[in-house]
């Protein structure tokens, strides 16, 4: 694993808890490389935390699912497990489910 892998792991699980999500551009700022937004899908993408490191809450800036290693479908199942509502494959509400990095 790399440091930037840890460092997103960590950051995840410290700044998102269940019921929220944060867009793979936001971790990317979180952590501090805002341009590294595809580093972080792939580093969510080899998560061997899961689901410690809950890699499913990491979406798309516009509130969509993203990617998944295992599939959508079960992502899209464990953030409805969460309280998360969708319409297809978007997420409802999604500014307020979304944790924001300025």
């Amino acid at each position: 694993m790399t440091s930037f892998q840890d460092l997103c792991y960590q950051s995840l699980k410290k700044h998102v808890p269940a019921g929220k999500v944060i867009s793979y551009k936001n971790l990317a700022i979180l952590v501090g490389s805002p341009k590294a937004s595809r580093a972080v899908g792939n580093a969510m993408n080899k998560n061997p935390f899961a689901p410690d490191v809950p890699c499913h809450r990491v979406v798309k800036s516009d509130g969509s699912l993203g990617g998944f290693a295992k599939s959508k479908a079960i992502k899209k199942k464990l953030l409805q497990d969460e309280g998360i509502k969708f319409n297809g494959d978007f997420i409802l509400n999604f500014n307020k489910v979304s944790i924001p990095q300025n």
